[in-house]
């Protein structure tokens, strides 16, 4: 993680203007608190970069974008998406270009909160690696995107002393074939966004997470040996589909 840290610090030197791309399901968690304080003390323009808005309801997270300014929706389901931050990225940026004749923008944030998806989005074809595993990108790439624009990706980072793996896994920090305690995460992860997953799966609300895994197993037919619902590869596949944005 050092590794990755000194990566994110030569970006923050090095860029004109830097992006803090964070998960519109998850605003306040992937705000890298650690990330913006640094950006703020380098004294360079910061955008804030609030993508997947394609799986939110905008107005479930109007209150949240209120502290954040400037900002900007992104989704990589639509090229609107593209003039609207470009537009901002020149606009925060006005007069490097005429200046240095390219502008290069850092982009920063947590791990899989869609850093290399945007950049590929700005660039118009496939540019950079991208998967739904986190920690795809290792190390800082420049990609040029136009004949002024450089984008700077850098591997996802979590604050230093962050640990707590309930955020990790539904953030994707931790990818879903790395949690050692599935069952339990899936739990978790009904109890704090109530009724999304039954709705999903289209069963009822129980009390008891356990048994809604299990009814969930049974109509899905993620069966053991025997006809016992396989509750441990279930809650695999409710994490997974969770982190991939399916949920």
């Amino acid at each position: 993680m050092a590794r990755f840290w000194k990566a994110v610090n030569d970006v923050i030197q090095r860029a004109d203007v830097l992006l803090l791309v964070m998960d519109a399901r998850f605003i306040t968690e992937t705000r890298n608190r650690e990330i913006e304080d640094k950006a703020i003390e380098s004294g360079k323009p910061l955008i804030y970069v609030v993508n997947k808005v394609d799986l939110v309801d905008l107005k479930d997270i109007s209150g949240l974008l209120e502290g954040i300014k400037p900002y900007v929706l992104f989704t990589t389901k639509k090229r609107s998406s593209i003039r609207s931050l470009k537009s901002r990225i020149m606009s925060e940026g006005r007069g490097i270009v005429k200046r240095k004749k390219k502008m290069f923008v850092g982009v920063l944030g947590y791990p899989n909160v869609g850093k290399s998806s945007l950049i590929n989005m700005m660039k118009g074809r496939r540019s950079t690696g991208i998967s739904p595993l986190s920690g795809k990108t290792k190390a800082k790439q420049v990609i040029k995107t136009s004949t002024t624009l450089y984008f700077i990706d850098t591997p996802g980072v979590t604050p230093y002393f962050e640990k707590d793996q309930l955020k990790f896994m539904f953030t994707n920090v931790t990818d879903y074939t790395k949690i050692k305690d599935p069952e339990t995460m899936a739990e978790r992860l009904m109890e704090k966004f109530p009724g999304k997953i039954e709705k999903f799966y289209g069963v009822s609300v129980n009390e008891d997470k356990r048994e809604t895994i299990e009814a969930i197993a049974i109509k899905k037919h993620v069966l053991k040996k025997g006809g016992m619902p396989d509750t441990k590869r279930m809650a695999v596949t409710i994490i997974m589909k969770w982190q991939r944005g399916k949920l």
